[in-house]
């Protein structure tokens, strides 16, 4: 009787960790192959994960909620179907780790498991350092200010000693007292203790009439990232107004010719698409991300949308190399990633290397927003609302006010490396190519 590990998959580059949310299969289940045992979750995506052979599930090495590293051994599959589970088999759930007394030092403190999540952030520097850590933990201590030598005294218990999420969220949870470490630089950074209201065991009143609900794992996900986004990058937004008749006409006189040829619907999303890599292939220096003092230049373009979940949260897949795909090709790439996200049927690799991000904020009758930006990228244009508005129109015998169809346009964008000449000029072309699209175009 042959027994088979199933490790925790390394779901992505920066991924050292996964959440187990739910045992599909339990000790004692039949399994085929490629059927699923359980789910699990990332700072980037639920997965499930499935059987690598048929047979029994022997062991269960992990509960759900428990946080574990990539690489460990999560379950046991017996290759003997007929096999009986005995008591040796199966080994016993570790239980969880107790509580953690708060300290008064800055001594680093071994955090107890928790189920936290957080979104990557770009790379963080405050010294030099040979030591590696992920970019989830490069972010933390940039948003706690903890220096590269505090950084260093932290323990790891992950793989090679590395220092886990866990590990460096129970320090900065037990991090009370100031920090003596003085950078390079000569500036010192006072570490301040946790506010009151962030302490355990102290409950703020909040009123009778009221329900108090814990944010989701997604949502905690959401503000993590959009609170980082708002400290990383000071936002500047600007706003253009598209006359958007003639895609709209187009759109009306095909759409049912083009699925029939294509079999795909075609909505406005890959059209704007389409005009927005015309625009960043003539603004490039839109398509960077930030990192220290050096601006990176993305090559590629892969478009991240942001697309709305029945839950209400909001998930940003990617159409990767968007400039190597015609019209259909991104009708396609849209619809698909639009129906696996509501499905939530998308993989760690469908939201990872966005280089723009757009959102569509007309889906929910706004007019215009002024969208976060989606670090480590610089840029994200909101698309508002389609509307009739009466316009002024340019003939060759004068103007006339005519009935059009108006969408506002906001582009938020990162004024460390783009100014409002590059952010206003990029915004602009998008909105010259969508003014300038050809009502008799062919499908």
């Amino acid at each position: 009787m042959a027994k088979i590990d199933l490790v925790m998959p390394k779901m992505g580059e920066s991924i050292m960790e996964a959440t187990i949310l739910k045992w599909v299969k339990n000790v004692g289940d039949k399994v085929s192959e490629d059927e699923t045992i359980l789910e699990i979750a990332t700072d980037k995506v639920d997965s499930e994960i499935p059987s690598p052979v048929d047979g029994k599930i022997v062991e269960v090495l992990y509960k759900e909620d428990d946080v574990v590293d990539v690489g460990k051994v999560i379950a046991r599959i017996s290759t003997d179907a007929n096999a009986s589970v005995t008591e040796d088999a199966v080994e016993e759930v570790p239980q969880p780790a107790k509580a953690v007394e708060p300290v008064t030092s800055s001594k680093p403190v071994q955090a107890p498991q928790q189920k936290v999540t957080q979104v990557s952030a770009p790379s963080y520097s405050n010294g030099t350092t040979t030591r590696f850590y992920s970019p989830l933990v490069k972010s933390i201590a940039k948003q706690e200010n903890i220096s590269t030598a505090e950084l260093e005294s932290i323990q790891g218990s992950g793989a090679a000693g590395r220092v886990t999420k866990r590990d460096i969220l129970g320090y900065v949870k037990n991090r009370t007292a100031p920090s003596t470490d003085v950078p390079s630089n000569g500036v010192s950074h006072a570490v301040t203790a946790p506010s009151q209201a962030a302490k355990p065991g102290i409950v703020k009143d909040h009123g009778s009439n009221v329900e108090i609900v814990e944010m989701d794992r997604m949502r905690k996900m959401i503000a993590d990232h959009m609170v980082m986004s708002k400290h990383t990058s000071p936002h500047v937004t600007s706003f253009v107004e598209a006359d958007v008749t003639s895609i709209v006409n187009w759109r009306n006189n095909v759409k049912n010719n083009f699925q029939e040829k294509y079999g795909e619907k075609i909505t406005y999303t890959p059209i704007f698409m389409e005009a927005i890599v015309k625009a960043l292939r003539d603004f490039p220096l839109v398509n960077v991300s930030v990192d220290g003092n050096n601006i990176i230049i993305k090559k590629y373009l892969n478009i991240g949308m942001a697309t709305a979940l029945p839950s209400g949260n909001l998930i940003v897949p990617v159409i990767k190399n968007a400039d190597y795909l015609n019209l259909p090709g991104l009708a396609k790439s849209v619809n698909d990633l639009a129906n696996r996200a509501r499905n939530n049927k998308l993989k760690p690799e469908d939201i990872q290397g966005g280089t723009f991000t757009v959102t569509n904020v007309g889906t929910f009758g706004n007019v215009m927003g002024t969208p976060i930006i989606n670090q480590p990228q610089a840029a994200i244009l909101a698309l508002g609302a389609i509307r009739k508005k009466p316009a002024v129109i340019e003939t060759e015998d004068g103007d006339v006010i005519a009935v059009r169809q108006m969408m506002f346009m906001s582009l938020s964008y990162d004024h460390r490396v783009v100014d409002g000449f590059l952010g206003g000029s990029f915004l602009k072309r998008v909105s010259d190519y969508l003014e300038a699209f050809d009502k008799k175009r062919e499908i």
